[in-house]
């Protein structure tokens, strides 16, 4: 058994480089860079309208008032991609990188973040472009759909445009187990155990090795998930709606605070994240490659597994909104990339470097720092057991939602692999494995699911490229449109003429 393990966590870690390291960050930020040109970089030139469309309007009653049967609010549909996000990424993501990749790792997360969000946008502009609605007439979009129809509308790939669309779904699937469910369930039970039952010296066990207190987390967290998930999306929006925004706040207070007591810091922090952007130490010749290799590869990488940007994940549940124009929709992916790291994992990083257990003269980790336990040992350090109290609550709040927002993904993809049937069970199973998540111990599956997050991005990406001139085109469309108010210029709405039709219809009403 042991011999299997050792090999599938070989064969793992080799695809895992490949896919991450080799293409995966390079594809990612080229993607970034090529959107961003080809927008005339929307996210700055105009900032002021997507921030008055979705953060700035975010008390406006349209963004949050449900049309239509089988859809979701725009900012339901929004607080559901931030529950799936803003997960243990933004807090034992933002530490990691900083111990592996030093303060400058911070720079290249912004770095990826500035140009996610343009792919996030662009993602959700062909999420609402490609959808269509279901059997039970719901809403259906994904990255799959805009494989399948937008790409394999191009002459000679329409094989290629199906198989990638079922290579992406069987990945998303398969990453929402790990990932998505057991990944996040196991921090939530660790982080629980160490902050309010570490005074437990002796494991209490059932039938030999099954530990009673992560198995009662497990079974609670079961049964509240249970609730949520297989209510629907609806039930999962209506959550995520009051949670997300109570969860983001109150941690960037919590942190502000931490920052604040810690003001005197800031200057060199924020020095020491440039100054390390291009190596950990100034030595000449291979070293100093390596080091900046690996800064710049933490920085990307754990920026990526905070927003999503490029996984093609979030946009299956902005593809559920009830909003007909695909660029408002893509602006509100601008915002999610936003508020993810910009806001949260630089309030994070802001902990880490100020408190004292990052030299910031070398910028290294001190002795005996461990990543996982460091942002709740920099709230220790002030608030003492109740900082630790804090986080875990930080933690449960951010991975539960993480959860349940990878639950729709996950059910997505297998719908449009086996049906909306086969999606009912596949959300049984996905709540039963709850309790794995809990009991496991092993890192074998959070580091599976972690490969299968890249895998589930390389056709997303290529589907994202093939398309860039569409969503020029749409993005052109919108401007000249609702920036310029230029008339006598027809709305691009969808790719299905009556949709398109019907759509259409709304927009010159006035109802979108």
């Amino acid at each position: 058994m042991n011999n299997l393990l050792e090999t599938i966590t070989k064969i793992n870690d080799a695809v895992n480089s490949f896919v991450w390291v080799k293409i995966g960050l390079i594809l990612l930020i080229g993607t970034g860079i090529l959107l961003t040109v080809v927008t005339k970089f929307f996210q700055i030139i105009h900032f002021g309208h997507w921030w008055k469309k979705t953060g700035g309007g975010v008390f406006d009653k349209k963004s949050h008032n449900k049309k239509e049967k089988g859809s979701v609010s725009q900012f339901q549909a929004l607080c559901t991609a931030l529950a799936a996000t803003i997960g243990t990424g933004n807090i034992a993501g933002v530490s990691a990188a900083i111990c592996l990749g030093g303060p400058g790792a911070v720079f290249w997360m912004w770095i990826a973040a500035f140009f996610g969000m343009m792919t996030n946008y662009s993602e959700n502009v062909l999420g609402i472009y490609y959808r269509r609605k279901n059997e039970e007439d719901e809403w259906s979009g994904g990255a799959m759909y805009y494989l399948q129809d937008g790409l394999g509308s191009y002459k000679g790939f329409k094989v290629i445009g199906k198989i990638l669309a079922v290579l992406f779904s069987c990945f998303a699937a398969l990453a929402s187990f790990g990932i998505g469910n057991m990944g996040q369930i196991n921090k939530i039970t660790l982080n629980l155990e160490s902050a309010f039952f570490s005074d437990v010296t002796e494991d209490i066990t059932l039938f030999g090795s099954v530990k009673v207190i992560p198995l009662v987390i497990g079974i609670v967290l079961m049964v509240i998930s249970a609730v949520i998930i297989i209510g629907g999306l609806k039930r999962i929006a209506a959550f995520a709606e009051k949670i997300v925004p109570f969860m983001a706040v109150a941690y960037i207070l919590g942190a502000l605070l931490l920052v604040i007591i810690h003001i005197t810091s800031i200057p060199a922090a924020l020095a020491a994240i440039f100054r390390f952007a291009f190596g950990i130490k100034a030595v000449a010749g291979a070293a100093a490659g390596i080091a900046i290799k690996q800064v710049i590869t933490q920085g990307c990488k754990r920026g990526v597994f905070s927003n999503e940007a490029g996984l093609g994940s979030s946009v299956m549940v902005h593809s559920n909104s009830d909003v007909k124009e695909p660029v408002k929709q893509g602006m509100w992916g601008i915002f999610e990339v936003f508020a993810d790291t910009f806001v949260v994992c630089t309030m994070t990083a802001l902990v880490v470097l100020t408190s004292g257990f990052i030299d910031l003269e070398t910028g290294l980790a001190k002795e005996g720092v461990k990543d996982a336990t460091l942002v709740a040992k920099a709230f220790s350090s002030v608030f003492g057991k109740g900082g630790e109290w804090f986080i875990a609550a930080a933690i449960l709040l951010f991975a539960f939602t993480t959860v349940l927002g990878w639950s729709h993904y996950g059910s997505k993809a297998v719908e449009y692999l086996l049906g909306t049937k086969a999606a009912k069970f596949y959300k049984i199973i996905f709540v039963l494995m709850i309790i794995a998540g809990a009991l496991m111990e092993s890192s074998l599956a959070w580091d599976i699911s972690d490969t299968f997050n890249g895998l589930m991005m390389i056709p997303n990406l290529i589907g994202v490229i093939a398309l860039f001139p569409l969503v020029k085109k749409i993005t052109d469309n919108y401007v000249s449109r609702k920036i310029k108010s230029e008339k006598d210029v027809k709305p691009l709405l969808s790719y299905d003429p009556k949709l398109q039709k019907e759509h259409e219809e709304l927009v010159e009403k006035g109802a979108e």
